[in-house]
C-alpha cells in the first residue's frame, strides 16, 4: 500500500509513474507499472490531453501526461494563458483547464467505478502536473468522487487565481528543482499563484525543505554557473523528469 511508504518513498514513486506516462507504448508501460506493484493500466487519450490509471486492489493512481514538443495540441495549452472559471471555485489557466476537459468524463467514469475502496492519489509533470491539480480540484467538489489522498507534483506551473487555490483541500507535495523554469509561469504578476507544499531540490540535487529566501537565490546563482559550465541551459534541464527522479533516488 502506498499509504506504507515514507514520504521520500511515495515522492519517488510518483516521479516514476509521471515519467511513465509520457509513454504510447502500453505494453511497455504495463511491465514498468507491474514492477511497481500496478496490476492494471488504462489509457485515455483524447485529441491530444492524455493520462493513465494504475491501478491495484489497494490503490489508484491517476497520472496526467505533460508536454511534449511534438504534440501541437500541447504547446497550444501552454499558450492558453488567459484565465477562466474553473468548473469548481475561482479561475484557472484556460489552457490547462480545456486539457483537464477533454479527459474529465472518463476519468469521472473510473473514480466513481474503481475508487470506492481503494486509496486515491494523483500525479503528473509540467502540463500534467497542472492538469492533475484541476482534476484533485474537481473531486473534491464532488460527493460521488473519492477522497483523494495527496497530489504529487514535479514542474508545475501555476495553475489559478488565489481563490481557486485557497478552495483546494487535498493535500499537494509540490517538487521544484532549482532553476526550472516551468515552475515560474505563467507570471505571478498575471493573477496565478502555486498551491500546495513546495519540496525544493538544490543545485546539487539535494532536499533542501527549510531553505530560506537569500540562500536560494544563492544556490539558484550556483545552479546557472554549473548549467554554463556543462554547456547547457539550466532553466530548462532542471525541467527534465530524468533529473526529478535522479535526485529523488539520490535522497532516499
Amino acid at each position: 500500500m502506498i499509504a506504507d511508504m515514507n514520504f521520500m518513498e511515495r515522492s519517488l514513486l510518483f516521479a516514476k509513474l509521471a515519467s511513465i506516462a509520457y509513454s504510447d507504448d502500453t505494453k511497455q508501460v504495463k511491465k514498468d507499472a507491474k514492477a511497481l506493484g500496478f496490476t492494471e493500466i488504462e489509457f485515455y487519450n483524447r485529441d491530444g490531453a492524455q493520462a493513465y490509471r494504475f491501478q491495484n486492489k489497494n490503490d489508484i493512481v491517476i497520472a496526467c501526461r505533460g508536454t511534449q514538443p511534438s504534440e501541437f495540441n500541447d504547446i497550444k495549452a501552454d499558450l492558453k494563458a488567459a484565465p477562466v472559471m474553473a468548473e469548481t471555485v475561482g479561475r484557472v489557466h484556460r489552457g490547462f483547464k480545456d486539457e483537464v476537459d477533454e479527459l474529465w468524463k472518463m476519468v469521472e467514469e473510473d473514480l466513481c467505478e474503481c475508487g470506492k475502496k481503494r486509496t486515491a492519489w494523483f500525479t503528473g509533470h509540467s502540463l500534467g502536473a497542472a492538469m492533475t491539480t484541476i482534476m484533485a480540484s474537481r473531486c473534491e467538489d464532488d460527493p460521488r468522487m473519492p477522497h483523494i489522498e495527496e497530489v504529487y507534483t514535479y514542474g508545475s506551473p501555476r495553475v489559478g487565481w488565489r481563490k481557486f487555490v485557497n478552495s483546494l483541500n487535498c493535500k499537494h507535495q509540490r517538487w521544484v528543482n532549482n532553476n526550472d523554469i516551468v515552475t515560474r509561469v505563467p507570471l505571478a504578476i498575471m493573477g496565478y499563484k502555486h498551491d500546495g507544499c513546495e519540496h525544493y531540490l538544490d543545485s546539487k540535487g539535494m532536499y533542501r525543505p527549510k531553505i530560506g529566501i537569500v540562500a536560494r537565490i544563492i544556490d539558484r546563482w550556483k545552479g546557472m554557473l554549473r548549467g554554463l559550465l556543462k554547456l547547457n541551459i539550466d532553466n530548462f534541464s532542471d525541467h527534465s523528469m530524468t533529473n526529478y527522479i535522479a535526485y529523488l533516488e539520490k535522497n532516499q
